[in-house]
Parts: structure tokens; sequence; C-alpha cells
């Protein structure tokens, strides 16, 4: 599938004003990835592997494996398995906090992995040169405009702006806030992709037009065919409104935790006991801070794959951002990008 074929219409229809509009809006974006559309898939675990991930860049996206806890072996194979899948370009997602976050560094390196997406801060000291020495891309995420201001002194080479509608780990801010925030102030020195809560076209146009160079999607990708999840895990996103994905609560305001924005189930609650668990060890002296937040971010790890391998969507994790009203369907990948796509070129065409 070639850009033309996307960004045009591969049915043989007139390109229109709004396509070629899509793609000079889109045109940083898609040079910094080396693909055809400017959309990213968002890092979920379990379920950014080696399937859907080669299915979005083989469809003109740019697909992210979702590194999460995985061993430096387990990305290796991961690495190693997409790469028979596609020729196109992927990245990786590394998480901050990973204790074998260097080791993971080195793993993308010998593989020549092209992109590397940060998430959880700012890293420590060293890991962005290592990266940037690689070869990489560097693309980082900023959920406030200081860490945005740092993030790109210390180097990067593009942003990811991820408001709390998204899925998953969420920071306190909204998408529309984050971007009219950020995207004035630094879209201009630096590539700005924004993600959280989108889910059709028309809401890529309107970033695009603020000064995004792409857009990031993760919820929206979950109904995909050629997604693992469990035919389950599925069906909740099916079923639920934008009302049922709701954040988790802090129990203590000593541990670190940061929200999770999941489907609304017997785990959310369960997830409360949790903390005061780790509380009590806390109190205990019997581990430090640093093992507690490890701790919980193992807890979401395994609660997250019981609901998407095992499909108890009661006892797991069933993490969806607000967008999974939107998610009426399941399709293949390339159908999902032809319609936002569409969609967003139809938008410009109504302001043409």
């Amino acid at each position: 599938m070639s850009g033309e074929g996307l960004i045009a219409d591969p049915r043989g229809l007139q390109r229109s004003v709004g396509h070629r509009r899509l793609e000079a809006l889109m045109r940083r974006g898609t040079e910094l990835l080396g693909c055809e559309v400017a959309i990213l898939g968002g890092a979920m675990s379990w379920i950014s592997e080696r399937n859907l991930v080669s299915a979005i860049s083989n469809a003109g996206g740019f697909g992210v494996i979702a590194c999460g806890a995985m061993s430096p072996e387990l990305l290796d194979t991961e690495i190693a398995e997409t790469k028979t899948r596609t020729t196109r370009p992927f990245g990786v997602n590394l998480i901050t906090m990973h204790p074998q976050l260097s080791e993971l560094i080195d793993v993308c390196a010998r593989h020549g992995v092209g992109h590397v997406v940060l998430a959880g801060g700012l890293p420590p000291g060293g890991a962005i040169e290592r990266i940037k020495a690689s070869g990489a891309k560097l693309i980082a995420f900023a959920p406030a405009l200081a860490l945005a201001k740092k993030l790109m002194r210390s180097g990067v080479d593009a942003l990811v702006i991820e408001g709390m509608e998204a899925g998953g780990h969420i920071g306190p801010v909204s998408t529309s806030v984050l971007a009219q925030e950020i995207l004035p102030v630094v879209a201009g020195d630096i590539p700005v992709f924004v993600a959280g809560g989108i889910a059709r076209g028309e809401a890529v146009a309107a970033y695009l037009e603020m000064g995004a160079v792409g857009v990031q999607l993760g919820t929206r990708f979950v109904c995909a065919t050629e997604c693992i999840a469990h035919p389950n895990f599925k069906k909740a996103f099916l079923r639920a409104s934008a009302r049922d994905a709701i954040p988790s609560v802090q129990i203590d305001p000593r541990l670190p935790v940061i929200p999770v924005r999941a489907l609304k189930n017997r785990e959310m609650e369960r997830f409360a006991a949790k903390q005061r668990e780790v509380a009590d060890l806390l109190d205990k002296g019997d581990i430090e801070m640093a093992e507690a937040q490890l701790q919980i971010e193992h807890y979401w790890a395994g609660a997250l794959r019981k609901a998407v391998i095992d499909g108890d969507v009661e006892a797991g994790s069933v993490m969806a951002g607000q967008s999974v009203g939107m998610v009426t369907r399941e399709e293949p990948v390339a159908d999902i990008i032809r319609e936002l796509v569409d969609e967003a070129a139809a938008a410009l065409d109504s302001r043409t």
C-alpha cells in the first residue's frame, strides 16, 4: 500500500483538497516516522505485540511494541518476531522506571530499532544519550509543558502529549487543555503527536490544524481483527460507553501511584485493597518506596494479562480510554486507518 493509496483513495475516486491538506499537515510526522500516515499505535501491554504492531505498520501507520514489564530476553524475541511480519518501520515503547532499562536500550540498539518511545517521566542519566547514539529517533511523553521543555533541552526528537481521557496510566489534565497549553509553545520547534480520547478523523484533523504532526490511538485498535486480545476483552469494549472507563483511586498519598483508566469492574475495587497491602509493608519497613512502586506496576501487569489473554474481564483489568464508546465493531487495522484518514480529509474539506 503506497502513501498515495492512503491519503488519496485506492478505489479511484477523485483526490480531494482535504486529502491533500491532510498529507501536508502530517508531513513532518510521516517524515520523522518513515510511514505513510502519522498515526501511532498506542503502546498497550499484552496487546501491542508482534501481530497488532506489524498490522498497523503494514497498513501505513506506525506500530509500537509495548515493552512494559518485559525482560530484555522477551523484548529481543518480540522485536525479532515483529521483523518477520513487516518490513515497515515500527518503534518500541520503554518505561523509564523499568529496573533493566539499560539492557532494554541495548536490545533495541542490537536490532537497529529506528524509534524508541519513552514513557514515565524523565529517564535516568545517560539513557537519552545512549538511545540517540544507537541512531534511533527518540520520542518521549510530556504530560505537562514544563516536562516538555526539559525533554526538548535533553535532545528528544519528538513529543507525545497524552491527556487523561486515555486508557492505562494517565495524567491529571485533559487532551484538549494540554494541546492548547503545549502546541502553541513548542510545535514550531519540535514535532508533537497528540493522544488521549481520539477515535475519529475529525479530532485528528482538529489537532493537526492546531500544530500537531500526528496522533496516537490505542483504544480504537483493541478491536482490530489482528489484535490478539481475548474475545471477552473485545466484547467488553464493544458493550462499554465513555462513562464506563474510570480512573483508579489513590488510597495512600505516600504511594506514588499513577492513576489507571479502565472499565469499571471488580478488579478496580480490588486495587484499593492492593494499595493498602503495599502501604502496610511500607509501614513495617519490609520494603522501600521503589519496591512499593514496582509491586504496584507488577500488579497492574498481571491484572491486565488476566483480562487480555485469559479473558477474565471481572477479575482482570480492562484498561480502556474514554473513546471506548466509539469502538462499535471488530474490523481490520487497514479499515480503521482508512476510515480515520477519510474522516479527517472530509473535515478539512468542509473548512476549505
